[in-house]
């Protein structure tokens, strides 16, 4: 008689060995019996008082809609490039031929400049969460004011 190969599946290598010996022994019966502590087995106490679960409650705000996701895409893009073009203006930005403290306040308005597209983004979003509608306003307004004009008109002095 030939064993199934389905079969083969369901056993290990070595099963049909002679020398070893099963250790298949009836399932431990376990004590139904109840204490009078609300229905619990013999050697269990309850902890606490009975409570009521309470359902989490979900998230109530709406879906962002695929026109918002999209818009949302386009002007965090815009953001990322007026950061490249505010990086590209405050590494060309020369202070040569002034005081050290026109130069260091030079600097630091450029750099400043770079982070000011990150920072507005983040910060629209921050403080925005209740209304997709006054995100993309807000988020219109800083495409409009944050633009790197020096970049843009091609001032590098």
């Amino acid at each position: 008689m030939t064993r199934d190969t389905d079969d083969d599946a369901l056993g290990w290598a070595g099963d049909d060995d002679a020398t070893l010996v099963s250790h298949d022994r009836a399932p431990e019966k376990t004590t139904t019996e109840s204490t009078s502590d609300g229905g619990l087995p013999a050697g269990w106490t309850p902890v606490g008082a009975p409570g009521r679960v309470e359902q989490a409650e979900p998230d109530e705000r709406p879906q962002t809609s695929s026109t918002a996701l999209i818009a949302l895409g386009v002007l965090g893009g815009i953001y990322l490039l007026y950061t490249i073009g505010w990086i590209i203006t405050a590494t060309r930005l020369s202070t040569s031929g002034t005081d050290a403290v026109a130069a260091f306040m030079a600097t630091l308005g450029s750099w400043l400049a770079v982070l000011a597209p990150v920072a507005w983004f983040g910060l629209v979003f921050w403080l925005t969460r209740s209304g997709s509608r006054r995100r993309l306003l807000w988020l219109i307004v800083g495409a409009i004011v944050l633009a790197p004009v020096p970049f843009v008109i091609g001032y590098a002095s």
